[in-house]
């Protein structure tokens, strides 16, 4: 468990997605190909997607020609995964306990998600999935506060999100629970959305699926109130919401 969340909060917040698993698919960022490139290399591999969600980096993996095997706790957020990737093996699962064999995949990839896992007992699964020579890769989408408005949104968002959108320090936890040696790459991906779905995209993440109804229509409206009158999205149709994708090369010693 990372963070200083309370450990039923904690708790809550992870399996928080199957109630807005469909915006989740249609409103989250993708991923960048240039970070599974990094990730994994050009060639074809055997690749677990843990913590899979809805297959936003599923996509990616597919696309770069991998054979993918999803993994989530969410049946709700799976079920938008099959309907993306009907051919896509995809099964109920957590990086504590994973439902494969040993020694089954060339590498295991987590986007958006390994800051839910506990690094101790999952990095023990990883090491039991892994083929020898195999990798392990964490990506994270985060914000680029860098922009006026992007920053504006975030400090809006801090409150509640209290830092849980990207690693924390768990990255370093498994590469020492592994152990393994790491290497970094940055690189960036844009979404044009509306104003709306930018609102939509907020409501996708935990401490707002969370909330009470009325918290949460709340909290959205006070988003909604913040782009219509900050000078950089004020009156305008399509927003570009920059993100920056901060990927992990864990190499297992």
């Amino acid at each position: 468990m990372t963070g200083s969340i309370d450990p039923a909060d904690w708790v809550q917040r992870r399996t928080s997605f199957g109630s807005v698993a469909a915006d989740y698919a249609a409103l989250r960022p993708g991923y960048p190909a240039d970070a599974v490139a990094f990730l994994l290399g050009s060639r074809p591999l055997r690749v677990l997607d843990l913590g899979a969600g809805t297959g936003l980096l599923t996509d990616v993996l597919v696309a770069a020609g991998h054979d993918v095997v999803a993994v989530d706790p969410s049946p709700d957020m799976l079920a938008q995964l099959r309907a993306r990737h009907p051919g896509v093996p995809a099964s109920v699962g957590g990086a504590e306990d994973v439902p494969l064999p040993d020694s089954s995949v060339d590498a295991v990839v987590a986007g958006q998600a390994a800051h839910w896992f506990d690094p101790e007992p999952a990095a023990a699964e990883l090491r039991r999935v892994l083929r020898p020579g195999g990798v392990v890769g964490f990506v994270w989408n985060v914000r680029d506060e860098q922009v006026p408005w992007v920053a504006a949104l975030g400090a809006a968002l801090a409150a509640e999100a209290r830092g849980h959108e990207a690693d924390q320090g768990v990255v370093a936890r498994f590469a020492d629970a592994l152990p393994a040696d790491v290497e970094t790459h940055r690189s960036g991906t844009v979404q044009r959305l509306t104003p709306e779905q930018v609102v939509g995209g907020i409501g996708t993440r935990s401490y707002v699926a969370t909330m009470s109804a009325e918290a949460r229509a709340a909290f959205l409206d006070g988003i909604r109130d913040l782009l219509a009158g900050h000078p950089d999205t004020a009156g305008r149709d399509v927003l570009d919401l920059s993100h920056r994708t901060d990927s992990y090369r864990l190499t297992p010693r």
